[in-house]
Parts: structure tokens; sequence; C-alpha cells
């Protein structure tokens, strides 16, 4: 039994596939193959069921899973162990980030974050929150930046900052006057939304107490919060933003900017990492990083 065979059970385990996991491993199939019935046969029993599509795995797979996963931190972490010894931080980083925060806070943190830690490889993908949970969780990305809260039981989120939230309001529609707006004086007929899968629209639809059937004026799909204000712009609709937009919105539009009365209406925003990722020394960096520049 080898880490290498343990490696590649589990990248079949998360994928489903010897294919896509031979692709994530940088092996060839038949050789990813060849190292997995290596391992059954010195178990002597057969660890994947390769008759179901996804391929799944069997009783007894689970219960080696279970401990490969386990064997498998311990292994890294020795890696992870010498590298604090030796004072350095470095290796690879996979990063995802959702759409509502990607635009507004990446290019805050990174130059900054690659200038001080040359020797660590940052991989950046912008994901919806679902995405991420699934890439988390087989191994696929490391840790993201996300709406703290979102992520459930298996992965690990570390408070970075509050971020409030705003209206922004159509100059045509009756709330253009008010300098704060009631959530109650919002008409969901007029509130346009990110599409289905962003987390910020299941945070505003909550805020507002209201459910997908509430049908807006305008119907269209859009993961971008710069094209739900230029859709304002040019109607009588209004939307919510994040305070991290604010800054990004010219002066000539910043009366349609309306502050929303109770200030518990914001988002958490959260560095998250799998609950058996290794690379604390990396995590920790780039945690007090973004901290750092978002000041």
């Amino acid at each position: 039994m080898t880490i290498i065979q343990l490696e590649y059970l589990l990248a079949v385990a998360n994928f489903g596939s010897f294919s896509v996991a031979a692709d994530h491993c940088f092996v060839t199939q038949p050789s990813l193959s060849m190292q997995i019935k290596a391992l059954e046969s010195e178990l002597g029993v057969m660890l994947l069921d390769r008759t179901k599509k996804p391929v799944i795995p069997t009783e007894a797979g689970e219960v080696v899973l279970a401990q490969a996963r386990e064997t498998l931190k311990e292994y890294n972490y020795i890696k992870e162990v010498v590298s604090q010894f030796k004072g350095e931080i470095a290796g690879k980083i996979r990063m995802g980030v959702i759409p509502t925060i990607a635009p507004y806070l990446l290019h805050k943190f990174i130059p900054e974050f690659v200038s001080r830690y040359p020797r660590v490889e940052l991989e950046v993908r912008e994901m919806k929150t679902e995405n991420i949970i699934s890439e988390l969780n087989r191994d696929c990305i490391d840790v993201a930046i996300v709406a703290g809260g979102t992520c459930g039981e298996s992965i690990t989120e570390y408070e970075l900052f509050d971020d409030r939230f705003y209206a922004y309001v159509s100059p045509q529609n009756s709330l253009y006057n008010k300098s704060n707006i009631q959530i109650s004086d919002i008409d969901m007929r007029d509130l346009v939304l990110l599409n289905a899968g962003n987390c910020m629209r299941d945070q505003v639809l909550e805020l507002c107490q209201a459910h997908t059937s509430h049908p807006s004026r305008y119907s269209f799909e859009s993961g971008s919060l710069d094209t739900l204000m230029r859709i304002v712009d040019c109607t009588s609709c209004l939307t919510i933003i994040p305070e991290m937009a604010l800054e990004y919105i010219p002066k000539s539009r910043s009366r349609q900017v309306k502050t929303l009365f109770k200030g518990a209406s914001s988002r958490k925003i959260a560095l998250a990492v799998r609950r058996t990722y290794v690379k604390h020394s990396i995590v920790d960096a780039l945690h007090s990083t973004i901290k750092e520049c978002i000041k």
C-alpha cells in the first residue's frame, strides 16, 4: 500500500470517474486504474463499484476511504510542519471567490500577497457558492472567499469583515427621494435580483422576507451586480448591493445609493477552508493579508 494508491483512490471517489480522476492527478487512466487494482488485490476486497455511473465506493471502500483521508492528512501535515520549522511559506493554493466579491476585493490584496510570499503559487477562480462547496469537498480547491454561514459543517470559516447592504434605486422609482429606506417600503415587483445559485440572491430574499414567487417587472438573469445596476439606471427598478461596491459607483449616481434601516442588514465575508486542509501557514498568511489590505 502506498500514498499514491490512496491519493488515486480518493480522487476516483471524489470525482466518480477514473478518467477525470486521472486528469486531476496528472497521470494516464491506465496507470491510475492499475494502482487501484493493485491496492484492491493487496487488501483482498473491491473498493470501487465500477458498474455504477458515477463510480461509487463499495462498503469496504467507504471504510478504507475514511482511513485514507486521515492518513493523507497526516502525511501532508509532515510537509507543513517541516516548512514551518524552516520558516517557509511556500506551495500552491487554489482559491475560489464568489462573483459578488471577486471584482471588489481581489485587486486589493493579491498584489500585496504575491509580493510578500513569492514562493506561494496562487490560483484563483470565480465560482458560485454551491460550486465552491463541492470543489472544496472534492479537493479541487483549497480555500475560498465567501459570504459567511453558507458552506456547511465540513468547512471551517474564518471571518474577514462585515459587508453592509444598501439599496441602489432608479431616479424613476418612488423611493428615490428617500435617504433611508425601510425594507417594508420595497415593492418586490421593482426589485431586480441576481440569478439563482448566487448566495447574495438568497440573502436579499431573506432580508426582504420574500420568495421567488414574487414577480419582477423585468425578467432576466445575471450573475453580475454591475449588470443589475445598469438595469436600474435605465428602468424604474431598484436592487440591493453590498458596501464593497460603493466606491465603484460614479459620483453622478451616488444619490441612487440609499441606506437601509436596521444596520443588521449585512453579510459577513469569510475565508472558507475544508477541515482536513493542512497548509495552515499559507491560510494564515492569506487571512492576515486580506484583513490588512481592506482596512
